[in-house]
């Protein structure tokens, strides 16, 4: 059965074994033994274009046989008559069909090693650059209005222009990726038909044809399941929710796939197009293996923001008498204490889920400490970048301290958007995302009126420049949070639902929800206005000329908290840091000052979160 596979998850790793310290003799990829014994010869190669002879020096075939014992003369002159084509077949491979090559050996001095030398000298010439190309696809996909879009994108995206330089991996690669252009969407099964790469030598120019066959359009069809056994079949196909009857996307796949991996029902989920399937009706086949029904996961950390943190996390994926996933968690730290439950039933055949949950807290707010509950109820729904929610949110919270405003309680309903368009989940290098939340309610006590909550948030990555030697960009990262309840002088909002700013992902330069408005007494406490915006500067780092997982930046935040938004004092922190794209995220380590406070602060911070 032929199966269009994609697949989520991280590499594994393999083991190396620790060789025979007296075991010196290693195998090369052409099965030719070769021992840490004196050089029979070396190789010295010579050009204008240091990066030409770094590569010959590299990957000419001669190098294989510099340290081979007992070689014998006639081999030596074998292998020094055979270089001179395997060096114009390197040359030929980056786009120089026409060099100027000269070989000789010189020899060395008695008793020194190695006894000789093959010197190659070579003067490239012109490389070859591309005259003229062509890029044509087989019918049907050619006459199809609806793939005009895709021929397009396939066109004008190739890499090898006219006038460009032309060598045999940019060949390769600008063919392999217009394959992969036409395989992630409607033509799974497209192939490369023909292709050839015409070289005039005598006026090194080039002519390129390449041929796409796309085969058949396919459409999405019926969900197979294996390996689900304790779950629910028909809630497993509501959270994939495949898109029968549309035209096929690896985007709507990987999708498909995230949201089963997402779920929490699965230890692992793999989805496959079967190719050999109905095109118009193909189906996809799930690969998954189930989670237990539960698990406990404690964690201890640390961060910049709250100190050392302790948490637990008990997860039930299907908890008498709904049968709903419950996730419980308890966490404490230096300014938080919390223990807190959620319960989310499978999705309907539309995506939407029931959840309800609630949370029992003891927080630093300001200068304040304040018991709350909180308890929500709605549904929810995750539609490729698209997350909505609207739900009934109950909040008390009664603050201690001198002129504390005591306790109050509310009732609101709410909606919530949130749509991610990046370049990747973990770690994107460009792109967008906005969040939008709005709720109405009216408090309970300690009077009944009523009140207006916003809250808005958006992170846009921005590449500028032009692309350093290993192609990556530098790139603006634009960041803002803006917030407001709006309410009668008199209300007195529970403290959860008011806004402080300050730390690691906010006001870098400042201490956590440092930043609020002020009590009669001088007192931090939340505000009900909020406003943050940051600008920063990445720069992907490179060392040598090669790529490193390494990026640093520079960056100005600047925020506000307060009760009168004609009343505004700004709070700015400046700072630089680095990054490291790690597996699972960018590492961050941040050294911003607080121009307000005059002070110097390290702000650390793992993964990507919007």
């Amino acid at each position: 059965m032929a199966l269009a596979c994609v697949t989520l998850g991280l590499q594994g790793c393999a083991g190396l074994g620790g060789a025979d310290a007296a075991d010196s003799a290693q195998e090369d990829p052409s099965g030719i033994v070769v021992t840490q014994a004196d050089p029979s010869f070396d190789i010295d190669v010579r050009s204008d274009d240091g990066g030409i002879a770094s590569h010959l020096e590299r990957h000419l075939t001669l190098q294989r046989y510099t340290r081979f014992p007992d070689l014998r003369e006639t081999e030596f002159n074998r292998l020094l008559a055979e270089a001179d084509e395997n060096a114009r077949d390197l040359l030929a491979a980056l786009g120089y069909f026409n060099p100027t090559l000269s070989l000789r050996v010189e020899q060395a001095q008695a008793g020194v090693q190695p006894p000789r030398t093959i010197v190659i000298e070579v003067e490239p010439g012109p490389q070859t650059t591309v005259a003229e190309r062509t890029v044509a696809f087989a019918e049907p996909m050619n006459s199809d209005a609806r793939a005009a879009g895709q021929r397009e994108r396939i066109v004008s995206g190739w890499s090898l222009t006219t006038g460009s330089g032309f060598t045999q991996s940019d060949w390769d690669s600008a063919k392999s990726r217009g394959l992969r252009e036409l395989q992630k969407l409607r033509y799974p099964t497209a192939q490369i038909a023909q292709s050839q790469a015409s070289v005039r030598a005598e006026d090194n120019t080039a002519s390129l044809y390449v041929l796409y066959d796309a085969g058949p359009l396919y459409r999405f069809g019926d969900l197979q399941l294996e390996g689900v056994q304790r779950y629910d079949p028909q809630g497993v196909r509501n959270i994939a929710r495949i898109p029968e009857g549309q035209e096929y996307s690896e985007e709507a796949l990987l999708d498909a796939q995230q949201r089963l991996a997402a779920s929490g029902y699965f230890d692992s989920a793999f989805l496959m197009l079967d190719t050999q399937s109905d095109p118009d009706h193909a189906t996809v086949i799930a690969r998954v293996r189930e989670a237990k029904y539960q698990k406990v996961v404690f964690g201890v950390g640390l961060t910049t923001d709250a100190g050392p943190r302790l948490s637990i996390d008990h997860t039930h994926n299907k908890l008498w008498p709904l049968g709903w996933r419950a996730v419980s968690r308890l966490a404490l730290d230096q300014h938080t204490q919390e223990a807190s439950t959620l319960w989310t039933a499978m999705p309907n055949r539309e995506g939407w889920s029931w959840f309800t949950g609630g949370e029992l807290g003891r927080s630093e707010i300001g200068d304040f400490k304040a018991n709350s509950v909180s308890v929500v109820g709605g549904r929810s729904k995750q539609v490729g970048h698209i997350d909505r929610r609207y739900y009934l949110q109950y909040d008390f919270s009664k603050v201690e301290g001198g002129d504390a405003p005591g306790s109050s309680s509310s009732i609101m309903a709410n909606y919530a958007w949130t749509g991610r368009y990046f370049n990747n989940r973990n770690n994107p290098t460009e792109g967008f995302g906005i969040g939008a939340e709005g709720g109405i309610g009216f408090t309970l006590t300690p009077q009944r009126e009523p009140f207006l909550r916003t809250h808005l948030r958006g992170l846009y990555l921005l590449p500028v420049g032009a692309a350093n030697e290993v192609g990556r960009r530098s790139r603006i990262a634009l960041r803002s949070d803006v917030g407001a309840i709006w309410a009668d002088d008199g209300t007195e909002v529970p403290a959860t639902l008011l806004f402080l700013t300050g730390g690691d992902t906010t006001v870098r330069g400042y201490g956590y929800e440092s930043i609020g408005s002020r009590s009669e007494s001088g007192r931090l406490y939340g505000g009900r206005y909020l406003g943050v915006g940051s600008v920063e500067w990445q720069r992907p780092m490179t060392m040598f000329g090669n790529q490193t997982d390494w990026e640093y930046a520079l960056f100005v935040d600047t925020g506000f908290v307060s009760n009168d938004i004609d009343a505004v004092s700004l709070y700015t922190g400046v700072g630089t840091g680095i990054r490291w794209n790690s597996p699972v995220g960018p590492m961050q380590a941040d050294v911003a000052y607080g121009i307000d406070k005059e002070q110097l602060r390290l702000h650390l911070r793992l993964g990507f979160t919007f």
